[in-house]
């Protein structure tokens, strides 16, 4: 257990040590820079929001002294974060990049309208004051230190008095010494403090922008999966459908024409051919599943209609949409009816479906109803879970009211736009 003598006797060793620790020195080389770069910044920072002022009635000279403040007021926050990196090895989080896209004026003001741009600009200014006044302070310290620490060897041709007041002048100096380091870190750590609270993002400013990033990185998955969701039906449209139909289409040429081949081999072609019409349908089938082309070429309201005429359940469809969705609200909205319709022909045995579709607020509203069983459960696995998961794809919500006995009603709403 260490004493209380202990402690007393390493704290000169400790003040001894923090004079030439490399701590010490990167906080002083920080506060040195910190006052060049905030004096520097300090007067563009000013210069350039005065001509800003002054070129206003001009309108175009004030957007260019504008951009070049923006510009600059980049290029200055991103030099202040490496210089907190390299000195106080402390990394302020950047924000995102912006995703605001369109001409250079909706970008520009975009920027303005940003809280961090201005805090960024307040650092730069408050720079100008509290980097010079910390940068002064350390060098004042230091150099007052090392100038008065040796004043005792000048007292050797004093007299008495004079020898006195040297020696008083070697203990300033040395306590502005030994307290230099200390000085140092505090403004350093004050500066530190300062830049993080003006230079970083806010935490709710940079939650919104992970939320933006995020919704963006969503938006592409989401087209990405649609686009190779198309391609499959295509190549599958193109290439195996047509060779199924080719295939289909031989085998009952063959078994027209064989009349005299034995009956065997005429069963077996018979069987191959209704096989090879099956797979067909199933293939079909798999392939309207996948992306109708109905749904782009002519809407939703013609692809639910088809939809619903192969239904071997009656269904009753409502379409009221002034205005198309987004092609994967309308895509996801498709395989929301699709699915409650496969599940209440053959899991409820309906014998009657509603279908409701209407756009309120910028919302597309589905409602699907039948007088199955009822009983539907997403949690069992059923495809109503995949469709949970579809709505959230595009900040969606699904519902499903399906007490035992019935009447089944599933219900979802999702925006018209992403």
């Amino acid at each position: 257990m260490t004493s209380v003598g202990d402690r007393l006797s390493s704290a000169p060793a400790a003040a001894l040590r923090a004079l030439w620790s490399a701590r010490t020195w990167r906080t002083t080389t920080h506060l040195v820079t910190g006052l060049v770069i905030g004096l520097v910044s300090f007067v563009v920072v000013l210069v350039l929001v005065v001509v800003t002022l002054g070129l206003a009635p001009t309108l175009i000279g004030a957007a260019l002294a504008l951009g070049l403040l923006l510009v600059i007021n980049r290029a200055l926050t991103s030099l202040q974060r490496s210089r907190f990196a390299a000195f106080l090895d402390l990394r302020i989080p950047r924000p995102e990049p912006s995703t605001h896209a369109g001409p250079m004026v909706h970008r520009m003001l975009h920027k303005l309208r940003a809280g961090s741009t201005w805090r960024q600009l307040g650092y730069h200014v408050l720079a100008g004051v509290f980097g010079v006044l910390a940068g002064g302070i350390a060098i004042t310290v230091w150099s007052g230190g090392l100038a008065l620490a040796p004043a005792i060897i000048y007292g050797q041709a004093w007299d008495g008095t004079g020898l006195a007041g040297a020696a008083s002048l070697t203990v300033a100096g040395l306590v502005l010494l030994f307290a230099a380091p200390w000085v140092a870190r505090t403004l350093a750590a004050a500066d530190a403090a300062i830049a993080q609270a003006l230079l970083s993002t806010e935490s709710t400013e940079e939650l919104t922008q992970r939320i933006a990033a995020l919704a963006a990185s969503r938006e592409g998955a989401v087209d990405a999966a649609d686009a190779e969701r198309r391609r499959i039906e295509r190549d599958l449209h193109d290439g195996a459908q047509q060779r199924l139909t080719s295939l289909a289409m031989n085998l009952g040429i063959a078994h027209a024409g064989l009349t005299d081949a034995p009956k065997p081999a005429k069963d077996a072609i018979a069987h191959a051919h209704a096989e090879a019409k099956q797979a067909l349908v199933e293939l079909r089938e798999l392939v309207r599943g996948m992306h109708p082309a109905v749904l782009d070429d002519r809407g939703l309201d013609a692809a639910l209609s088809a939809l619903a005429a192969r239904s071997p359940v009656p269904v009753r469809l409502d379409v009221h949409v002034p205005e198309r969705a987004a092609p994967e609200v309308e895509a996801v909205a498709y395989f929301v009816v699709s699915e409650a319709l496969t599940n209440a022909t053959t899991h409820a045995d309906a014998s009657r479906i509603d279908v409701h579709v209407g756009a309120v607020q910028n919302r597309l509203h589905v409602t699907v109803t039948d007088d199955g069983s009822g009983g539907a459960d997403p949690a069992r696995g059923t495809g109503l879970h995949g469709l949970s998961k579809r709505m959230r794809s595009v900040d969606g919500t699904l519902s499903i009211d399906s007490p035992t006995g019935g009447p089944t009603t599933l219900t979802a709403e999702m925006p018209c736009a992403l």
